[in-house]
């Protein structure tokens, strides 16, 4: 390259520097409240920088089952570019977006490519906590793909996002900025780790969060879990709140009697259902610390005083002999009396029982309650989950299947189509394949790079033994789930950007386009290819697509049309926005007519336009 080229090309970089400096100047001086950050341009790979995306199958990693369950999508490629093809393919048709987006904590695998040709900035490798640029990048990073993200959801469908403190705030008013304010449903603190993370500075750490945002407000709604009645049964209420019947309050098993806990032996108290006890120096008669006696006789002038005063006493019987409580003598426990007793009467006399309180998250709820916590969502079994079907920890810190299942089954339908463009090891998906074993129909799709062979080695490997079954640590044959597969990579067509596509570009792309066709049309089972056209099925459907100029093979392609049994969607290529070949198949009966690659086009036109602004 020579010199001049050299010079010309970094006054052009200056220039575009600085008008994305203006551009953050007035959004700056505009911006009444919200989040405003510096853009930081993030490069794409320079080969594929100036090219327009499409999807290719890779065939020999399809999955296919005929248990009339749905086909999934694998997409392996930058979710960026895979997020372009899907606003082709599935605008507005997604119900729930789930994402685990990285965290941003300076450790956690965050790379940023910085399109900017001063060698100081991040080219790839991790973002340090201590960058001055580290929010802006993940701004930068998270606000293009939610952009892309929005155009994918219906009116009623509902974003879903795992984050922690470290751009809990960021990532709320992004979202805010994208979807609307007034479209915040929730921000569910998530409890991952009930004991804590000792290492973290100040606080032990518990919880992550759940960022919930609707597309319309509106126009969405939740479900509630669906509980057993005779559990619910279980549960009453006081003006504390619920309890259910507990352990008897006289203690059982070894050590039982008064000798061996002294200090829990004392006469409780009843009088109009409310249980109570002696006094402190009451109870330092009826037991001698200094000697180590009891003084019985005390004990029954004691009941004689208290029974004259109308109250009835029960003392802890183990068999013939005084036996304890559980609870020991206290001004403590004396309240507790009070408050946490269960009075039983019988044909026997009085039977007194603890008042078991629910601990945290477990009193049943059909009503998904703002603290989103199960047992089954600590953090240590999503990295069981995945140890226990790949063999090793393959990937840092998966989600627990429990919980996609569970925000999946309160936040959508049970026919819902599911995207997850932060895929990770798969966990989304393994959760669809579950809830689809029991009575739903969920169609999912998931997006993944390969960096570190993330997809290669952990993603497809977990999907496929989930799908056809394997064998965990213990040997033990785990039964497969069933469902099918489809594994796309994104690729490259054209010579030029979306805005300058030449006429050998359309044409390439419309060559290229046939599987996001197909995805499009849900026909992702490709039956026939040749150099003009391919055919794609489904049992109800078919897809054809002829993608050539020319209309050489025309004659062939319309014979096999008329034989088809099935409604068929047609793609026929054009230089506009109808094709010449459209009257070619008017006697055909149920048959739609479509063009490419015009539509496509204007649709990734739209993409670069909104996310060049």
């Amino acid at each position: 390259m020579s010199k001049i080229t050299k010079e010309q090309e970094l006054l052009n970089e200056i220039e575009k520097l600085q008008k994305q400096l203006e551009i953050a100047n007035n959004r700056v001086k505009t911006a009444k409240y919200g989040l405003v950050w510096m853009e930081v341009p993030e490069a794409f790979e320079q080969e594929t920088e100036n090219q327009m995306p499409v999807l290719e199958e890779v065939k020999e990693k399809a999955i296919k089952n005929d248990d009339g369950k749905p086909t999934h999508i694998l997409i392996e490629g930058d979710n960026y570019h895979a997020l372009t093809c899907l606003n082709y393919t599935h605008k507005e048709k997604i119900d729930l977006i789930y994402i685990d987006p990285p965290y941003n904590t300076g450790k956690d695998g965050f790379t940023y490519k910085d399109k900017r040709i001063i060698d100081k900035f991040p080219d790839g490798t991790i973002v340090p906590k201590d960058h001055p640029l580290r929010h802006s990048y993940w701004l930068s990073f998270m606000f293009k793909r939610l952009e892309l993200a929005k155009g994918l959801l219906r009116d009623t469908g509902k974003i879903v996002v795992s984050i922690d403190d470290n751009e809990l705030a960021n990532l709320v008013l992004i979202c805010s900025e994208v979807f609307g304010s007034l479209n915040q449903v929730a921000i569910l603190p998530t409890i991952m780790n009930l004991k804590g993370n000792q290492d973290q500075f100040g606080f032990a750490g518990t919880h992550e969060y759940t960022v919930v945002f609707a597309k319309e407000i509106s126009k969405c709604k939740f479900n509630e879990f669906e509980l057993d009645d005779a559990e619910m049964e279980k549960w009453q209420e006081d003006e504390i709140g619920y309890f259910k019947k507990g352990a008897p309050m006289r203690a059982t098993g070894e050590e039982d009697k008064r000798e061996d806990r002294a200090e829990m032996f004392y006469p409780i108290l009843i009088k109009e259902d409310e249980a109570s006890t002696i006094t402190k120096e009451e109870h330092s008669k009826i037991y001698n610390k200094e000697n180590k006696t009891f003084d019985d006789d005390y004990l029954k002038t004691l009941i004689q005083k208290y029974e004259n005063d109308d109250f009835e006493i029960v003392l802890p019987l183990s068999g013939d002999d005084y036996g304890r409580w559980r609870w020991g003598f206290s001004e403590n426990n004396k309240k507790r009396l009070k408050t946490d007793v269960i009075i039983s009467r019988t044909k026997n006399g009085i039977s007194l029982y603890k008042k078991q309180r629910p601990e945290l998250n477990e009193l049943p709820s059909r009503k998904p309650k703002s603290l989103f916590y199960k047992p089954e969502y600590s953090s240590g079994n999503g990295t069981a989950q995945i140890k226990d079907i790949l063999g090793s920890r393959a990937f840092k810190n998966p989600k627990p299947v429990d919980l996609i299942k569970d925000l999946i089954s309160v936040t959508t339908s049970k026919t819902a189509t599911i995207l997850d463009f932060f895929a990770g090891s798969g966990t989304t998906l393994q959760a669809c394949l579950e809830l689809n074993n029991n009575d739903f129909n969920l169609q999912n799709i998931i997006c993944t790079n390969d960096e570190g062979n993330i997809c290669k080695e952990v993603t497809y490997p977990r999907c496929e033994s989930v799908i056809k079954g394997y064998k965990n640590q213990k040997n033990q044959k785990i039964k497969p789930l069933g469902n099918s597969l489809k594994y796309y990579k994104t690729s490259f067509v054209g010579k030029n950007n979306i805005l300058s596509a030449s006429d050998e570009d359309k044409s390439s792309l419309a060559h290229k386009a046939g599987y996001l066709l197909a995805i499009a049309e849900n026909t992702m089972d490709e039956i026939e290819a040749t150099p003009f056209y391919q055919f794609f099925e489904t049992a109800e459907r078919v897809t054809a697509v002829y993608f050539k100029e020319e209309m050489d093979e025309m004659n062939i392609f319309l014979q096999k049309v008329e034989a088809l049994q099935k409604p068929v969607s047609l793609y026929l290529f054009s230089w506009g926005n109808s094709s010449d070949f459209e009257g070619l198949f008017d006697h055909i009966p149920n048959l739609t007519i479509k063009t490419i690659p015009q539509p496509i086009l204007e649709i990734y036109k739209n993409i670069y336009n909104i996310i060049s602004a």
